[in-house]
């Protein structure tokens, strides 16, 4: 009986897999359909400048959406990323002010929001708290620290040192470091996502976690060390920010969570669990940049490009639970 239940489970993730991959490619057929569109409603759209600048806006927290996809996947969900991130900047700022070496800083800043992303899974894990009301304590705490850190005034790091900046600002024969760092984390973990057994039990875990359990997997486990990793990447997404733009803000990445489940969501990981790619969420994430840069160019309205992203994700979001009530059916 418990064979059978971990071999439908594994029949269901494949499914799901398969499902990911045609929705990666109407992701693909709809960004081309914008950019196409795009071209002929703004002669500023398809110039190197819009799109390079498109990759550095997303490349940043194209870091923190792989987290956050395989955090979704094994069935959580982080709404402290944006905090963070933030938190990661602050603290790596603050020690850099009072004489530590930058790099050093930078390592005690990812450390620390590793730290975090612990506590977040022992309260998961041990006590029993849900994800969702865990993490959403923790970006009210930690954002609260970050304006205990600061006073509330950012923090001004035009001193770092230029090999320093490198990391956010510099390029290797034209293409960003940035984008580079990015291209790299997505490369690992989609591959450690569709290959490494490790991952596999992340995807048993979310897709039916009594069946994951009986069949010997330590679910607790896994979803502690996933959370630690969407906390780790967010780390290191606000330490590439702090040398990108040599400053850190207490107030920074508020509402990104927004655009990072957005992406995950988008990209098709389900909100139940068991479901989602890496390079979906990667594509969600280009959407979303795609529509943001168009309302831009467009002048449209800010407070209409809050909304617009909002419906974007309440429609992934239904589509998600339509597609999950059919497979249940």
């Amino acid at each position: 009986m418990t064979d059978h239940a971990l071999a439908v489970t594994k029949e269901r993730a494949f499914s799901r897999r398969k499902l990911g991959t045609m929705r990666e490619a109407g992701l693909i057929a709809i960004i081309l359909t914008l950019c196409i569109l795009m071209s002929f409603a703004s002669p500023h759209f398809l110039t190197l400048g819009n799109f390079r600048a498109m990759l550095m806006s997303f490349s940043v927290e194209g870091i923190v959406v792989v987290g956050m996809t395989i955090l979704l996947i094994v069935g959580g969900i982080d709404l402290s990323v944006g905090s963070v991130v933030c938190f990661s900047m602050v603290l790596s700022g603050s020690l850099f002010l009072m004489g530590v070496d930058p790099w050093s800083a930078s390592l005690i800043g990812i450390l620390a929001s590793a730290l975090i992303g612990c506590a977040m899974g022992f309260f998961v894990t041990v006590i029993g708290l849900n994800h969702f009301i865990t993490s959403l304590a923790a970006m009210v705490i930690v954002r609260g620290i970050c304006l205990i850190i600061t006073k509330g005034t950012p923090l001004s790091l035009f001193t770092l040192p230029p090999s320093f900046k490198a990391v956010g600002q510099g390029t290797l024969y034209g293409i960003p470091y940035v984008i580079l760092i990015f291209v790299a984390v997505v490369a690992i973990f989609d591959f450690l996502l569709r290959r490494a057994t490790a991952f596999r039990k992340v995807f048993y875990t979310g897709s039916n976690e009594k069946a994951a359990l009986y069949s010997g997997i330590k679910t607790n486990q896994v979803k502690f060390w996933v959370t630690v990793l969407c906390a780790t990447l967010s780390g290191v997404a606000g330490v590439i920010y702090m040398s990108r733009f040599g400053a850190a803000t207490p107030t920074f990445g508020v509402g990104m969570e927004l655009n990072i489940i957005a992406a995950a969501v988008i990209g098709g990981a389900s909100l139940s669990g068991g479901s989602g790619t890496i390079l979906g969420a990667i594509l969600g994430i280009a959407l979303l940049s795609v529509v943001s840069s168009s309302l831009i160019l467009l002048n449209v309205s800010v407070y209409w490009q809050d909304m617009i992203k909002g419906c974007i994700l309440l429609t992934a979001v239904s589509i998600d639970h339509f597609l999950h009530k059919r497979k249940i059916a």
